[in-house]
């Protein structure tokens, strides 16, 4: 017997939307005047149930309610389908009903009923695969997505220690590290043995990459230690020399010192940092207290500038050389007065002494000229090869008279070709004669 609905008002609740006219639904059932229900299916009756102390309308209401409310689960699960909804439980749900109608506990026609959900299942089917299909690639690309993370934080943690930038290879690693919880938190399930086989890999990589990064920065620790200690020690050397006098023997020790400076490794930026400062302290107090030194030295010297640039006018106006005995006697006696001036300040020491220099250079060149003119044995040579020139075209012009009294073109050419030359000669070495006069 089927429980009987709370009714109000003695009447029956309103059907829900869609539903089965009582016209249509009796031609698929027949009740009794005891509230006896029964299915008409294919010309076969299947007891419904019993609806009593109530009237044949009521009894069949109520039943019929039955099948509506299946055929409105249906209708929705359709509408699910046709939107593509999430097929999640939707064949669990078409399934229910279908034992549900296939139980023939309500009124209606169940056939066709029987056949929405058959087509509802399939239709859901078709859905699962289509969800699958897209669940499949969806995997393939996350798994190519882990596998790009996996493989970058190998390549981080294969590579050479050295050569490492740490701080950007450490920030990298640790948003693939971000990247992978927020993949195994949103992403899809890739099976435990394909994500416990990439977290392994992955967490391999990062475990190297510390290890690394640790025993860097250890060694680095050392280093610096190292390149400190021997800094202190340079720095220990110039504040030595700081006060040191001997400025041209400090000096070169300084220059020493910031060769090996250059040569020695660097200490941690802070550290490097103060240590130069030092160093560079203990220089600067040297050198500025040589050229507060060299300043004075200077002033000294300045009267003896004067005295030079006096000789040096005096010493130009014997340029040009005319007369070579006046002008190294002349230079002579500037050179005297010269070395009795002194030093002069080292800024004008090249200027000063360029300028002395270009006249020595000047009479030097007067002075060897004249050398080379009345060298006697230059000129001996010049004279013997005169002698020789002069008696070889007296030969060549005899040649030339017989050929042309033979009247031989050829030999007369060569004659003529060979006279040319030799009497160009001739009047070359007459003109080098003549400086020898």
């Amino acid at each position: 017997m089927a429980p009987r609905p709370a009714r109000k008002s003695g009447r029956p609740a309103a059907p829900p939307a869609h539903t089965t006219s009582l016209e249509e639904a009796g031609r698929f059932a027949r009740v009794e005047d005891d509230g006896h229900v029964f299915l008409l299916v294919d010309g076969e009756e299947h007891a419904v149930g019993q609806y009593p102390d109530a009237t044949r309308e009521e009894a069949l209401t109520y039943f019929v309610r039955k099948y509506d409310d299946v055929v409105s689960q249906v209708a929705l699960l359709e509408q699910r389908v046709e939107a593509k909804a999430p097929s999640s439980d939707m064949a669990k749900t078409a399934r229910h009903l279908r034992t549900q109608v296939g139980e023939r506990t309500m009124v209606g026609d169940v056939l066709a009923l029987e056949a929405r959900i058959d087509a509802l299942l399939e239709a859901v089917s078709g859905l699962e695969k289509t969800e699958r299909a897209a669940l499949d690639e969806l995997k393939a690309r996350e798994l190519a997505a882990r596998e790009a993370i996996v493989v970058e934080a190998e390549e981080l943690a294969g590579r050479d220690p050295a050569t490492v930038q740490w701080k950007a290879s450490s920030t990298r690693m640790n948003e693939l590290f971000e990247l992978w919880k927020a993949a195994q938190k949103n992403g899809p399930r890739l099976g435990k043995g394909t994500e416990d086989a990439l977290w392994k890999r992955f967490r391999s990589s990062r475990t190297v990459f510390d290890r690394h990064r640790r025993a860097y920065f250890s060694q680095l620790d050392t280093d610096n230690a190292e390149a400190k200690q021997s800094k202190e020690a340079l720095i220990k050397r110039a504040e030595q020399l700081s006060d040191s006098t001997d400025w041209g023997h400090t000096a070169a020790a300084y220059r020493q010192l910031m060769d090996e400076w250059k040569a020695s490794k660097r200490a941690s930026r802070k550290d490097d940092d103060a240590l130069w400062a030092r160093f560079r302290a203990a220089q600067d107090r040297f050198f500025e207290a040589r050229k507060a030194d060299n300043e004075a030295i200077d002033e000294e010297y300045s009267v003896n500038l004067t005295a030079k640039e006096a000789l040096l006018v005096e010493a130009q106006k014997i340029l040009p050389v005319r007369d070579l005995a006046a002008a190294k006697k002349a230079l002579q006696s500037v050179r005297d007065r010269w070395d009795e001036a002194g030093k002069v300040p080292r800024a004008d020491m090249g200027r000063i002494d360029a300028g002395l220099r270009r006249v020595e250079d000047a009479v030097k060149s007067a002075d060897d000229e004249h050398w080379q003119k009345t060298n006697p044995e230059t000129k001996a040579r010049t004279t013997s090869a005169l002698s020789q020139l002069e008696a070889t075209i007296a030969q060549l012009k005899e040649d030339l008279a017989a050929a042309e009294g033979a009247g031989n073109s050829s030999k007369i050419a060569t004659a003529k070709e060979a006279l040319a030359a030799r009497e160009q000669w001739l009047e070359m070495l007459q003109r080098s004669a003549q400086d020898f006069s």
